[in-house]
């Protein structure tokens, strides 16, 4: 009597642990669909900007080819991949057992003054990803859409930390160049 008591809340443990995933998975695909849906729709109001722009004419008595035209923007710069040197190490408490997160981090950036930036505040930029790395959810890191969440909050926070330091964002990706789950 007692071994079946045992065995039907066996069972409904492992529904609410399958009710839970399906949720947190239900909420990951409406974050990224959210996210497809912002992308498109500012592609598709640029293209109908540029698509209904009425073309201005020259004005009178000069011609287009009287005067070359200059870019509107400087050339970009080159990329500059910018490695956090230590790998960072996170455990997780998965059911009882110990899981481990181990991962390489590069900044992509285009301005040697951010690396002078970064390399000051570096403890700071190691913290603040540490703590994220640490919140996560383990189940949540072993599908892609939770490692491009995770990516994207890491982003997120460098740049804060660099707008909160020099007054703009400074890098453009957060790259994991190792993600090893155990």
């Amino acid at each position: 009597m007692a071994e079946e008591d045992d065995e039907r809340e066996l069972t409904e443990e492992e529904q609410a642990e399958i009710d839970r995933k399906t949720q947190r998975n239900q909420k990951i695909k409406l974050a990224v669909l959210a996210l497809l849906l912002v992308v498109l729709s500012v592609g598709v109001t640029l293209g109908l900007l540029h698509f209904l722009a009425p073309d201005e004419p020259a004005p009178e008595g000069e011609t287009a080819e009287a005067e070359p035209v200059e870019p509107l923007e400087p050339a970009r710069q080159q990329a500059i991949y910018f490695p956090l040197k230590e790998k960072f190490v996170i455990n997780y408490n998965v059911r009882g057992r110990q899981r481990f997160l181990q991962t390489e981090v590069n900044l992509m950036l285009r301005d040697n003054e951010v690396v002078k930036v970064l390399e000051q505040h570096l403890p700071r930029v190691r913290n603040d990803l540490i703590m994220l790395f640490s919140g996560q959810e383990f189940e949540d890191l072993q599908t892609p859409e939770g490692r491009e969440l995770l990516r994207q909050d890491a982003l997120r926070r460098v740049q804060a930390i660099l707008e909160q330091e020099m007054g703009q964002p400074g890098v453009e990706q957060v790259l994991f160049t190792s993600f090893v789950m155990q």
